[in-house]
């Protein structure tokens, strides 16, 4: 199975952010008492003389820190890119937004700039050489405005960012993003091809490459540098440089990644009952008798994606039982309403039972009623220890006539906003907070948990647990359907029920060791796999 299948975790550039005035001459000054406005972008460098240091575990390497100084800065105005299809079978378009005397217009970029949702295309070129002058490093890389951690270049900058922490989560069926720098703010140049180096000192040249250096105005010059690559092994690190890179890591983990597994010690650092946003109303609502007499208003509408991430893997590798064949995937619900999807769960004394309701909201967001929406459940198998609101979704397998052939084990879930499906439609949240387990769905001291799906955001669940992967080693080899239906048992009040299921054809062949998985794809997207 592929790691992504199995885990959509990646790591991030962590940046360097103290730029300040100290900037060296290759690069336009930002903090300044000049009142001459900025140019809309600068190219800035803070040092010609790096060294990152390179962490190795048993599982792999990384930079805790990979940048080399060089960063984009956005003038007066954001420096923001919609970028959108209209359906899978349209090519994904960009327009700049453009802000002039507090008035914001759309002009399309140019062809070739951006051809898929991961950033400006061959924004950048590189060369890099070695201590014996060869050539190790030549050529272009991508750009995502959009970083995990950016920060404030200039002292009157705003200061917060509404963009974003990454251009593409993973998902091959997202539909539109928006990336941006925050006026005053940074995104930094950080090249990608430096993992794979070895040790050793090299010089380095970097620079924007022309078509959107004039088209953007972007001010500043490239610059040549020196990067020194140094290497330590986990067991050499001491104990606070291993707590440092732990916490780094966890740092890192994007808004995109999908759930992950929890132990005991993650569990007790859940704190979705100390964030503004996530914290549930402090007692139980008056409910509705129906859901006629719910008050008009905004409404979540819930979607299902094609299941993506698709493959078929024998059971040993899921901890299960060997020779057995299982289709493991990823699953897909998201929020394209006009209301994010809000239920708190209220604490059965001496159970581990909570009564959820749904909230509803006018529209400017005051809080106008709520109804019964089933219930919240603690699992507190290992690898969960979270509250399960149990009316969400539903995975089966179904024939090609379309009944169901096996259905998935996984009937309940936490919703967290772990996918960014949509930002371009109104009031989608595009930088929300409760982006992985840890900070959402409580712990099991929990009085009342707030679960939240954001308007344009996805919740997506890899599916590859024996009992929530499809077992198929006794199926007849054929056509199948991965069938995603969101609020099966319609508990939750939504614009419309009619997109709530999405099927994605698989074909079954061969046997035993040689059974095989065929995964035609959907418009070109998330094609086959063996």
């Amino acid at each position: 199975m592929t790691s992504t299948a199995r885990s959509r975790r990646r790591w991030r550039p962590f940046v360097a952010l103290a730029l300040g005035a100290g900037l060296v001459a290759t690069g336009t000054a930002v903090a300044s008492a000049d009142t001459t406005p900025p140019p809309p972008l600068s190219l800035v460098t803070t040092a010609t003389d790096v060294t990152l240091t390179r962490y190795v575990y048993e599982f792999g390497s990384f930079f805790l820190d990979p940048s080399i100084g060089m960063y984009l800065v956005a003038g007066k105005d954001p420096f923001e890119i919609e970028v959108k299809r209209k359906s899978y079978a349209d090519p994904i378009v960009a327009q700049q937004v453009i802000t002039k005397s507090g008035k914001k217009s759309k002009v399309t970029l140019p062809a070739g700039m951006v051809t898929d949702f991961g950033g400006l295309k061959d924004f950048t070129n590189i060369t890099m050489t070695d201590a014996d002058g060869a050539t190790v490093v030549s050529g272009s890389q991508d750009f995502c405005p959009n970083t995990y951690e950016s920060s404030r270049a200039r002292p009157e900058a705003p200061d917060t960012t509404p963009y974003p922490m990454d251009c593409f989560n993973g998902n091959p069926f997202q539909i539109g993003n928006v990336w941006g720098i925050q006026s005053g703010w940074t995104a930094a140049i950080a090249p990608t091809e430096l993992e794979g180096l070895p040790d050793g000192t090299y010089q380095a040249s970097v620079d924007i490459a022309p078509r959107y250096r004039d088209y953007f105005k972007i001010a500043g010059a490239g610059t040549n540098l020196t990067i020194t690559i140094t290497s330590i092994v986990e067991g050499a690190l001491s104990t606070a440089d291993r707590a440092r890179a732990k916490a780094k890591i966890e740092a890192a983990q994007p808004a995109g990644a999908g759930h992950d597994h929890l132990t005991e010690g993650d569990a007790a650092q859940q704190v979705s009952a100390y964030s503004p946003d996530l914290r549930p109303a402090a007692r139980i609502p008056e409910t509705v008798s129906s859901r006629a007499a719910l008050p008009k208003g905004p409404r979540p509408d819930l979607r299902s994606l094609p299941a993506w991430g698709i493959s078929l893997v024998d059971g040993a590798e899921l901890g299960g039982t060997p020779d057995r064949k299982y289709i493991v995937f990823g699953a897909t619900v998201w929020n394209a309403g006009t209301s994010p999807l809000v239920v708190d769960g209220f604490r059965r004394t001496g159970t581990d039972l909570m009564d959820a309701y749904q909230y509803f909201y006018d529209a400017k967001g005051k809080q106008v009623g709520s109804a019964n929406a089933g219930t919240m459940e603690w699992d507190k198998r290992e690898g969960h220890l979270h509250w399960h609101f149990t009316d969400f979704a539903q995975y089966n397998l179904l024939t090609a006539d379309q009944t169901e052939a096996v259905r998935s084990g996984k009937e309940a879930f936490c919703l967290v906003n772990t996918d960014a499906v949509d930002y371009t439609i109104a009031n989608a949240k595009v930088r929300p907070t409760n982006t992985d387990l840890s900070s959402s769905c409580g712990a099991n001291t929990a009085v009342a948990v707030r679960e939240v799906l954001d308007i344009g955001n996805g919740d997506t669940y890899t599916q590859f647990l024996p009992g929530q992967s499809f077992d198929v080693t006794d199926l007849p080899n054929g056509t199948y359907y991965i069938e995603v239906k969101a609020n099966p048992s319609d508990r939750l009040a939504e614009l419309s029920t009619t997109n709530n299921t999405s099927l994605r054809k698989v074909i079954l062949s061969g046997s035993g060791d040689d059974r095989k998985l065929e995964v035609p794809a959907v418009h070109g997207l998330d094609g086959p796999t063996g």
